[in-house]
């Protein structure tokens, strides 16, 4: 299983979920990849809905499909209100279902 991170440098809130990513592949088993989108062109091309977007085999399990691709911070609802990163068992339970 491939778990891809696409950020931008503009956005701190990228380091976050990789942070709990990271913590989460010992457990979880899945091949971490980064994708630094340097430009909105590839924000389009690459269907990127704000930093940092979470694909989980190609899949962006977080997204309902209204989120509009921008070159922007994206935000997460959590059990504690919006974030800039979904928490850690909001991650886990993603990438747990991927693995089902």
């Amino acid at each position: 299983m491939n778990v891809e991170l696409l950020y931008f440098e503009g956005c701190p809130n990228w380091r976050t979920a990789e942070e709990r990513l990271t913590a989460l592949q010992p457990e979880l088993g899945f091949k971490l990849t980064r994708q630094l989108v340097s430009t909105p062109e590839d924000a389009e091309r690459l269907g990127f809905r704000g930093s940092p977007t979470i694909l989980v085999d190609g899949i962006d399990p977080f997204a309902s499909g209204l989120e509009p691709i921008a070159f922007a911070c994206r935000i997460y609802e959590t059990p504690a209100g919006p974030a800039g990163s979904p928490t850690l068992d909001q991650l886990h339970k993603a990438v747990s279902r991927r693995t089902v």
